[in-house]
């Protein structure tokens, strides 16, 4: 049997993984600034994550939710004193995607109603429904295709307000990432999150935080979209999560209550998976990685935005997207192939860094050398 082919791969195998480091089959060292795409939140091989799992997995690794599991009700409790949602409930999965879906069917069921507003740009998964509110029709299949979709431009006041006005009573959510990641690394503006609060307030409706990529930590705050000082009615999580193991869940208001049946999983909140994502919780919060990701975050933006032929440094914290222009199209490609630097990319020419929180400033320097070379 062969593999189905759909991703286009560097002909790079790692073999070895340590902090913000990785080595490949030759045992060339690189530098992670993509960390697997936002997944590796606390660092590679962390000891404390890896002495969780392994002393888990000695003990039990799986059993359905037919019976209690108290991992979950501990991670629960830290993620909801970590996050400041104390007052939320915690519904566990295993993938970003999955956790958009239950986020969107959670919604419909609270009010009974089917459209949807999502956003130019927007990525929410490859899923029924999460792939139906993402912006790139080029992977949303036939069946995927929903009118109950309402695609608005990105941080436009007007045009949500236009809407509402027009069909609010039909529209059961709103999806927003906090900051776009497959768009380019875009924030959406505090005003425009604030105007998504009120006119959900207003309608019924419900405000979907998508904080799969932007969250858990990334940008300072445990969710990005609280920059805005309004919150949302559920923030939906995944990637950084749990370090690399597969975890995803949503955060729900304490408004939504739940019935037996109403949502459900086979494999989402295993023993095994709420350990991985104990351990990331208890890292962050020990070494204070929210306050290093905004602290490296902002000494990475600063001098980013000295380079002249840099177009524009987006982001916060550790979620950031450098604009090139097209003459330097090719510089990712040489951080990879000349630096020995792991990147990620939006198009057309946009460089992502997602690193591990706990990236140093050593890290960064490197990176900025090697970059400062590419763009002279």
């Amino acid at each position: 049997m062969n593999l189905f082919d759909v991703y286009p791969l560097n002909d790079i195998e790692i073999t070895k993984a340590s902090g913000s480091n990785v080595w490949d089959a030759n045992e060339q060292k690189y530098l992670d600034l993509y960390g697997g795409h936002a997944v590796i939140s606390i660092g590679h091989t962390n000891p404390h994550y890896v002495s969780r799992l392994t002393d888990q997995l000695n003990k039990v690794g799986f059993y359905s939710n037919s019976v209690k599991i108290p991992l979950q009700t501990q991670l629960a409790e830290k993620l909801g004193q970590v996050s400041g949602k104390k007052d939320f409930q915690l519904f566990l999965v295993n993938s970003g995607a999955e956790a958009n879906e239950n986020a969107l069917k959670l919604a419909s069921f609270y009010n009974g109603r089917k459209k949807v507003i999502a956003f130019t740009g927007a990525f929410h998964g490859r899923t029924s429904l999460a792939v139906a509110v993402t912006d790139n029709p080029e992977i949303v299949a036939p069946v995927n295709q929903t009118e109950n979709v309402i695609f608005l431009p990105f941080n436009n006041e007007v045009a949500l307000e236009e809407t509402f006005r027009s069909q609010g009573d039909e529209i059961s959510a709103v999806i927003i990432e906090g900051i776009q990641g497959v768009g380019g690394i875009k924030e959406a503006s505090k005003s425009f999150l604030q105007k998504i609060r009120s006119l959900c307030d207003e309608y019924n409706a419900v405000y979907i935080a998508d904080s799969v990529q932007c969250g858990y930590g990334r940008t300072g705050l445990f969710y990005s979209h609280d920059y805005s000082g309004v919150e949302a009615d559920v923030y939906t999580m995944a990637k950084g999560m749990g370090n690399g193991f597969p975890v995803a869940g949503i955060s729900i208001a304490p408004k939504f209550k739940p019935w037996h049946g109403e949502l459900g999983t086979t494999f989402g909140g295993n023993h095994l998976a709420c350990a991985a994502a104990l351990a990331v919780l208890e890292v962050m919060e020990r070494d204070h990685l929210m306050k290093n990701a905004e602290d490296i975050g902002n000494y990475l933006i600063s001098e980013l935005n000295k380079f002249e032929q840099v177009v524009e440094v987006r982001g916060r914290g550790l979620m950031i997207g450098i604009e090139l222009p097209e003459a330097l199209a090719h510089v990712k490609k040489e951080l990879l192939f000349t630096h020995h630097i792991f990147t990620g990319e939006a198009k057309p020419n946009v460089i992502r860094l997602l690193p591990a929180l706990n990236l140093t400033k050593e890290n960064a320097d490197e990176f900025l050398a090697a970059f400062g070379k590419l763009v002279k």
